[in-house]
């Protein structure tokens, strides 16, 4: 019984478990606002080209 609950402090007590989905979480946050801003940047772009063409057609 000492070794089972010897067991279950240790996991409590662990927290690699934690941090791992923490850094998961972040690395989600970081991937989305990249991809917006990306999509952004784009869309700027794409309206700053269509600009520039209808000016020179």
């Amino acid at each position: 019984m000492k070794k089972f609950t010897n067991h279950v402090v240790r996991f409590l007590n662990d927290e690699s478990g934690p941090t791992a989905v923490e850094y998961a979480i972040m690395l989600a946050l970081i991937v989305i606002v990249c991809i917006g801003t990306i999509q952004a940047v784009g869309r700027n772009a794409n309206t700053r080209f269509q600009t520039i063409a209808n000016t020179l057609r």
